[in-house]
């Protein structure tokens, strides 16, 4: 070091400008001292402000130029001195990798150790010779700064040296793999050796290509393993820790440009390269279990990589149309199937809202999803969402208050619209408010208008017109029998039974099969009372009497005492039998009654194989058979006083159900008749694709092309319209 300020004092000495008599050669002394104390980390001998006085004087004799010259030399060769002592450093030990990395982190923190010395000692130079860089070296705009000739000498003789920069970057390479590998590091070390790279403007293209190359070589390696070995689950908080940590090391010690490269250089190779194995092997899962947060975990880490989004969008549909499909296609399920699609759906917008952020595009693609699937079995599911509702508004119903049941309904709503046959759904849930009605099993008026309003606002006014027509019949009813009640009381001859009528438009109601069954006189004469009663306010009218959903409430008596039998008018019929005899057989009670066979065998199995046994069935057994005989029950017991044995009448029969879907593809059939006929009518001539994509557009039901073709061919049979002669796919409207 001596050297190396001497050389300068010459320098001085040589290129020293003429200078005014007072101004001496001590002067120059105490600058180059100065420099030489900073330098060498000495103390200096002179006051600061001394020197930096002294720099104000030799600028003022215009002895800048030379001044910043020979300052320059002097750091220059400073700094040129200080690569030996890298140079000289033992190299990379290859026999104990323990050792390799003692050798690199001793080296990093000599080089740490220099830079630091460096800036410290440049800062405190230009402070002496801060009049010049703010005079002479700010006027002239080629000159770096004396801040920056530091920079320029540490990068030019320091760190530009190949094999010095190549160590360097390596152990910083070798600290930040061993961090990652769990391992605790020295950050502030590297923080401020990459800090030195930026500074010195070598950060790019010395550090950070290599950094990248090998972040995507470790992360590469790491998806690949990882895939292989754990869950998704735990896969993906892996995931989620190391883009935490890569976060964490851009805060403390890389530099900022890094991170956009450095980020998407992680999530490429731990989500972009495995997004559909990752979703192939657990997105199932997840959602089966319900684990919202790893769910959410799934979708914060694919909306950070491109494409990512999209492919889970397909997955979640594709998952919704699997499960849903398996629900709905199952006739095992049937009996839960509703049930299922309303807890699914609860379950599906949960993971919309709280895992997938709301996002339109994934509520959108779970609706399409739901329309979709739950159309794959025809019918079924409509029908089964009517015999829901009906459970639901029925009175017994234990489960719901006012406000659940409500709730309920709303859910069942959102399942409604998905439906395409809501024709069905109409046949099926007017049939069970038909039987809700007439037989006194609703729940809740409101719970039953608050559907009607519903239903209402979802399919509109024709949709619902002849249920509301229901409702209206049952309130004129209670209006007609107050009337009757008053007519009864003025006739001569009082009867003992209290009759209640509820009189039926009939395009409202579904269409009974007439049964003619034998009544008791006494109900025969208080019928032909009531029909002279009605026929003489409304003349010109016709009452046919529908006997399938009358009930009645029976007093009877039993050893055990009084009781009252609610009971449906085809089991009061045989219960009112056992007051003429001890015992009949099935043919007498048939013959006796007129009940047709299938009816009378649910009646006698109500009474008799039931929970409420009122009648004695032998031979004992579940099932009526042809042979047996039935006595009254005399022994019959029960805690309640009046007793409900009519529940039978709220069952569906086989019968009823083909029958009533049977009904729903006859209204189909008409209904495609007059869209035809109402088409060509307007349009006259039409070819057959255009006709039928007509039909499409304005039935609101689903139905195959073969089915439109089969009605064509029945309207052209019936003259309503012809094919053209020459054009067989032409067809023409027949005025």
């Amino acid at each position: 070091m001596c050297r190396i300020n001497k050389h300068c004092c010459s320098l001085f000495a040589t290129d020293r400008p003429k200078l005014a008599e007072n101004y001496t050669e001590d002067t120059w002394l105490k600058l180059r001292d100065a420099v030489g104390a900073i330098q060498n980390s000495t103390s200096i001998k002179y006051n600061l402000e001394e020197l930096y006085q002294a720099v104000e004087n030799l600028c003022s004799y215009k002895v800048s130029p030379t001044l910043y010259k020979q300052l320059r030399q002097v750091c220059e060769d400073h700094v040129q001195a200080q690569i030996h002592q890298f140079r000289e450093y033992p190299f990379f030990c290859t026999q104990h990798c323990q050792e390799k990395s003692l050798d690199n982190l001793s080296f990093l923190k000599r080089m740490n150790r220099c830079w630091q010395d460096h800036c410290r000692q440049t800062i405190m130079i230009r402070s002496i010779f801060l009049f010049l860089d703010r005079t002479y070296v700010l006027q002239n705009s080629l000159l770096p700064s004396i801040w920056d000739t530091g920079l320029e000498l540490f990068r030019t003789h320091i760190v530009s040296d190949s094999a010095v920069q190549k160590r360097t970057v390596e152990g910083i390479l070798e600290q930040i793999e061993l961090e990652r590998n769990g391992e605790t590091v020295d950050r502030s070390l590297l923080r401020s050796l990459l800090g030195m790279l930026s500074d010195l403007q070598v950060y790019k293209d010395s550090f950070e290509e290599r950094f990248l190359t090998e972040t995507n070589r470790l992360y590469a390696a790491e998806g690949q393993r990882l895939m292989q070995e754990r869950d998704v689950p735990e896969y993906l908080h892996h995931v989620s820790r190391r883009l935490e940590e890569e976060n964490d090391r851009i805060v403390s010690y890389l530099d900022q440009s890094t991170q956009k490269p450095l980020i998407s250089c992680v999530e490429k190779q731990l989500l972009g390269e495995h997004m559909t194995a990752i979703l192939q092997k657990g997105l199932s899962t997840l959602l089966d279990e319900n684990r919202v947060t790893e769910l959410a975990l799934l979708y914060q880490l694919f909306s950070k990589v491109k494409g990512g989004l999209p492919t889970l969008l397909q997955f979640w549909r594709d998952y919704i149309k699997s499960f849903g499909g398996e629900i709905v296609c199952t006739p095992e399920k049937d009996k839960d199937m509703v049930q299922e699609l309303l807890d699914f759906k609860d379950k599906m917008d949960n993971v919309a809202q709280t895992c997938f952020a709301r996002n339109e595009s994934f509520i959108n693609a779970m609706k399409e999803a739901f329309e979709t699937f739950i159309n794959k079995r025809p019918n079924k599911p409509a029908e089964l969402i009517a015999k829901y509702v009906d459970s639901k508004l029925r009175a017994g119903n234990k489960e719901a208050t006012e406000e659940e049941l409500e709730r309920i309904l709303d859910k069942i709503m959102i399942i409604f619209r998905f439906i395409h046959g809501k024709d069905v759904f109409e046949a099926f849930y007017k049939k069970d408010l038909a039987k809700r009605l007439l037989v006194g099993k609703s729940a809740s008026v409101d719970a039953e208008k608050s559907m009607l309003s519903k239903l209402k606002h979802e399919c509109g006014a024709a949709f619902t017109s002849k249920l509301e027509g229901m409702f209206k019949d049952m309130e004129l009813s209670k209006d007609i029998m107050i009337q009757f009640k008053q007519y009864m009381q003025n006739q001569s001859e009082p009867s003992n039974i209290e009759l209640t009528v509820n009189i039926l438009t009939m395009g409202y109601w579904p269409s009974y099969t007439p049964m003619e069954v034998h009544l008791p006189p006494e109900m025969v004469k208080l019928q032909e009372v009531f029909k002279l009663f009605y026929l003489g306010k409304h003349s010109g009218r016709k009452l046919q009497w529908q006997p399938t959903l009358g009930h009645a409430v029976l007093k009877a008596e039993f050893k055990e005492g009084k009781k009252e039998l609610q009971v449906s008018l085809f089991q009061t019929l045989v219960l009112l039998m056992f007051n003429e005899g001890e015992e009949f057989s099935m043919e007498e009670i048939r013959t006796a009654t007129g009940i047709e066979e299938g009816e009378l065998r649910r009646t006698l199995q109500s009474l008799a194989c039931g929970k409420a046994r009122v009648l004695n069935k032998n031979p004992r057994g579940k099932d009526v058979e042809d042979g047996d005989r039935f006595n009254f029950n005399n022994d019959f017991k029960h805690k309640l006083f009046r007793i409900k044995i009519n529940q039978i009448q709220m069952k569906e029969t086989v019968e009823e159900q083909v029958s009533t879907t049977e009904r729903v593809f006859q209204d189909r059939q008409y209904q495609i008749d007059a869209a035809v006929v109402r088409i060509m009518k307007m349009r006259k001539t039409l070819s057959h694709n255009l006709l039928v994509s007509e039909l499409y557009n304005q039935l609101k039901f689903p139905v195959k092309p073969g089915d439109l073709k089969k009605r064509i061919e029945s309207l052209i049979d019936r003259d309503y319209m012809e094919r053209d002669k020459e054009t067989p796919n032409q067809y023409h409207y027949v005025a």
